[in-house]
């Protein structure tokens, strides 16, 4: 078990309609701890991610965020919404500001910093990110791997204490996943929470502290990336890594 839980969910349901997507879910996600979710379409690892910040309301279970339940509404979710920053498929920048303007943005509204103190910090964020030369520039002009990064570190804008990451590379050009996950090992590496939902299985083997395998809305494995990649215990884990790992 992680030592420091810094994310629990205990026995979470989750319907949309009559459909169960998230079934008695289980997990802790320890401080520091790198947890990469997979497994098929379908299987709610989405909605894992989205429940965690509270896009998406639960209807049963319990989710905390360092020992407190996740806010109802209104500030306090906004709040929470900062601390546990999200990145998601499609960048979500706001088109008509700048690159600057949408990291500070969120640092000048919630964190409530001035200005000049959330533009400094923003160009250190967007130097760590590899796009420092970039700040005056409007999304638009900026490629699909490049816009993701300006999103990574508006996240990182608002110290949160964990990173969700949902399929953070799946509406990249091939040529530009790397930049993207190179920034994700780096902030591993350096210690960040991080829950990430992908089907880059390369990241999860390197950079997971541990891998959790879903299908139909349930956890079926919670592994070291080594114990799952080499010897999976369930049939559709060992189904899934077949259909993937064939080259």
């Amino acid at each position: 078990m992680a030592v420091d839980p810094l994310i629990e969910l205990r026995d979470v349901n989750k319907y949309f309609g009559d459909l169960h997507v998230l079934q008695d879910v289980n997990l802790t996600v320890g401080r520091g701890e790198v947890v990469v979710v997979i497994g098929p379409s379908g299987s709610g690892k989405s909605t894992l991610c989205r429940a965690i910040n509270r896009l998406e309301p639960i209807q049963s279970g319990s989710i905390t965020l360092d020992g407190q339940p996740l806010p109802e509404e209104g500030k306090a979710l906004a709040g929470l919404r900062s601390e546990v920053g999200m990145v998601f498929q499609s960048f979500n920048l706001f088109a008509h500001r700048t690159v600057l303007q949408n990291i500070t943005l969120g640092q000048v509204k919630v964190r409530k910093r001035k200005k000049d103190e959330a533009d400094r910090r923003s160009r250190e964020l967007l130097d760590r990110v590899g796009l420092a030369d970039q700040a005056d520039k409007f999304p638009a002009q900026l490629s699909g791997g490049q816009q993701q990064r300006v999103a990574i570190a508006r996240a990182l804008a608002m110290d949160p204490k964990a990173l969700l990451f949902d399929e953070p590379t799946s509406a990249l050009d091939p040529e530009m996943i790397n930049e993207v996950l190179e920034v994700m090992q780096q902030l591993a590496q350096e210690g960040m929470t991080m829950v990430v939902v992908t089907h880059e299985m390369g990241f999860a083997r390197s950079a997971a502290n541990r891998v959790v395998f879903m299908a139909d809305g349930r956890i079926v494995e919670d592994r070291t990336p080594e114990e799952f990649f080499t010897s999976p215990r369930s049939d559709r884990a060992k189904d899934f890594l077949s259909k993937i790992l064939k080259h």
